[in-house]
């Protein structure tokens, strides 16, 4: 489990591609410290397992399923990325609860710059934005944000000065894409209340 703090802007330094997947090395001198094979590293959002790890330096398989579903399959070599370990248990949760499972991808529509902030819209894709609220937290290229405003079919964040000098969202630009993740607690809500109506139909 993640918590949409990204920990440091890596880069992508090797990508190998295969028929069904591709295999990224990636630069994150502090997300590999102490890092060994089968750990578990955020990448942009996207849950990746460390294969291989050498110096400030790891190896990382996608599967075609990810690259399908996620903005990973447009990275290449010299692509900043957003790092973040998992959590460990007992530490503070300073974003929300992040799977790392990516639910679509958004892009970038336009960026409104302002003296200690920016507001950035991104499109949403339409099975998404039942889940999407006003002060409700999304996951953008696995940082954790609070939404602005909520539309059919686009949310606004408002990025600080922080977020903006030490993620990706300070140098994505309209047309770019980025990973979403909603909130997982209201996916699970709609799934027990719709499982609630179901019993309650088949009981009339």
């Amino acid at each position: 489990m993640f918590t949409g703090i990204v920990e440091e802007l890596g880069e992508i330094t090797a990508v190998e591609n295969f028929p069904d997947a591709s295999r990224f090395r990636l630069r994150g001198p502090v997300v590999t410290e102490g890092a060994k094979h089968g750990d578990s590293i955020a990448v942009n959002g996207v849950c990746l397992t460390v294969v291989e790890h050498e110096g400030d330096e790891f190896t990382a398989d996608v599967m075609a399923e990810t690259l399908k579903r996620s903005s990973l399959g447009a990275l290449t070599v010299g692509s900043r990325v957003n790092l973040e370990r998992p959590t460990s248990v007992g530490a503070r949760l300073g974003g929300h609860i992040v799977q790392g499972h990516v639910d679509g991808t958004g892009t970038i529509v336009a960026r409104e710059p302002s003296e200690n902030w920016e507001i950035v819209t991104v499109s949403l894709p339409a099975e998404l934005s039942r889940y999407v609220v006003e002060k409700g937290s999304i996951t953008v290229d696995g940082v954790s944000l609070t939404v602005v405003d909520a539309g059919p079919d686009f949310f606004t964040i408002s990025l600080i000065p922080t977020t903006l000098a030490l993620t990706t969202l300070g140098i994505k630009q309209p047309g770019d894409p980025v990973n979403l993740e909603v909130d997982i607690i209201a996916k699970y809500v709609e799934r027990l209340l719709g499982d609630r109506v179901q019993q309650q139909e088949a009981t009339k």
